[in-house]
């Protein structure tokens, strides 16, 4: 066996050692699950989890993302077709020259199909769209027992289908999906933009403005006082069609611009993302934003991936890494977002990555994360002082006002907070222990969080 490889998610945050072994078939990938040794096994993808979600200390990583090949669409049906290693970046780009698009799109294209509904992502249109595992037809999961189960939502086993979506790689490793998707006429977003000046004025907006958008996501400002606290910029969009694009761009359509991102130093000193520097970012990003403009034409890739656009963005944080905090709480729990707005802003966390969106109808996996109501995405320096301490006291408020965290994105919640914000995990684990009895598949977030 090949000697251990050192393992991180994007936080860089917790390293563990893993034999990684890479599939290119599913046939191969069988044999690599079955061959696991006693430290067990997973699949990972392209090692967008923030957390330590795609780690196995000690055991067998199949990196999945040679498991791929070319996307089939059917258009008469409207599905893709594509192995679970292909890229969100390979099959939007597979898609837009044919006239479609994905149903759903996390904040990056370089995420594996098959980790994107291992995590059931979401994007900025899950108040209209929800997540995407509404939107998979039928997967195809490689068990642990040897078995390939064609699975649906509508299939012999919905059970099993939807304890894998959004169960994080721990029922087994899919292979092979198929998506519903969705025609456009052009590779832009037409979108409308609106600077607030504080969080009641976002939120106002946000409740009153988005059923009438597809796609919806605010900056917020995290570091900003008093009544400026909680100030924002605010995009909404739709996809544009080809009469609202300027004279130039009507002749190529559906051309998808991504362009050649810029790089990260490979080195960063420790906290050069501090309440300074971060502080004066927020306020020049506020600042420059327009105060309202509508209908201007945007590439796909630019709305969706701005951050796709600086090559190894994670670097900046130094080389302790960053944790990235998400919660959602219901609506009607909006003094849960002010009570972490306000402690951020007190404890000058640094955080120049925060994202708020309103989030819908959710899928019926019992690991999945969104729900109906308001969910804040952030990043932090893992250097900051207390950080621990104050994250503890959010979650306890997140729980209290009935959400939950993300477990794609955790790297350090409590597993008894975890446990009551997840009611559904004792029926996620007897489906887990039906095609895994010998608890094979583990992960360092399953052993942290005690999920298996």
């Amino acid at each position: 066996m090949s000697r251990p490889t050192l393992l991180t998610g994007w936080g860089r945050t917790a390293p563990t050692a893993a034999h990684v072994v890479r599939p290119r078939t599913a046939a191969q990938a069988a044999r690599m699950l079955a061959g696991a040794g006693p430290r067990g096994a997973l699949a990972r993808g392209l090692g967008r989890s923030y957390g330590d979600a795609a780690q196995a200390a000690g055991g067998t990583v199949l990196d999945c993302s040679e498991l791929t090949g070319p996307p089939h669409l059917d258009t008469e049906r409207r599905e893709l077709t594509a192995p679970a290693g292909t890229s969100m970046g390979r099959i939007i780009a597979h898609l837009l020259g044919r006239g479609y698009f994905v149903p759903v799109t996390p904040g990056t294209r370089h995420v594996t199909l098959g980790g994107a509904i291992a995590a059931d992502v979401h994007g900025k249109n899950h108040h209209a769209d929800s997540s995407l595992g509404a939107h998979v037809r039928s997967l195809t999961l490689l068990t642990p027992t040897g078995e390939a189960h064609r699975l649906g939502p509508d299939g012999p086993d919905p059970d099993l289908f939807w304890a894998t979506v959004g169960g994080m790689g721990l029922t087994g490793v899919i292979t092979e999906a198929t998506l519903v998707v969705h025609r456009v006429e052009t590779a832009y977003a037409r979108v409308d933009t609106d600077r607030t000046p504080d969080l009641d004025s976002t939120l106002d907006l946000m409740a009153r403005s988005d059923h009438a958008y597809r796609y919806t996501v605010c900056w917020v400002d995290l570091l900003a006082r008093g009544g400026s606290l909680g100030r924002g910029v605010l995009t909404r969009a739709h996809h544009a069609l080809r009469a609202d694009l300027p004279a130039p761009q009507r002749r190529d359509p559906l051309r998808h611009r991504t362009g050649t991102p810029l790089a990260a130093p490979p080195w960063a000193p420790p906290r050069l993302l501090n309440r300074w520097t971060v502080g004066a970012f927020n306020a020049a990003y506020h600042r420059a934003a327009p105060l309202r403009e509508r209908g201007r034409a945007q590439p796909l890739g630019g709305f969706f991936h701005p951050l796709d656009a600086v090559e190894g963005w994670n670097r900046m944080y130094g080389p302790r890494g960053f944790v990235q905090y998400q919660f959602v709480v219901p609506f009607g729990e909006e003094d849960t977002l002010r009570a972490v707005a306000e402690g951020l802003s007190r404890a000058g966390a640094p955080s120049f990555l925060a994202v708020l969106k309103r989030m819908g109808a959710p899928t019926p996996g019992p690991l999945s994360f969104p729900r109906p109501g308001w969910t804040l995405a952030l990043d932090l320096p893992a250097e900051l002082p207390g950080l621990a301490r104050l994250l503890d006291g959010f979650d306890e408020r997140v729980l209290a006002a009935g959400g939950r965290v993300y477990l794609a994105k955790d790297s350090r919640a409590r597993p008894d907070t975890v446990h009551a914000m997840y009611p559904d995990l004792p029926a996620w684990r007897a489906t887990r222990a039906r095609v895994d009895p010998d608890g094979v598949l583990v992960s360092d977030l399953a052993r942290r969080l005690r999920l298996v």
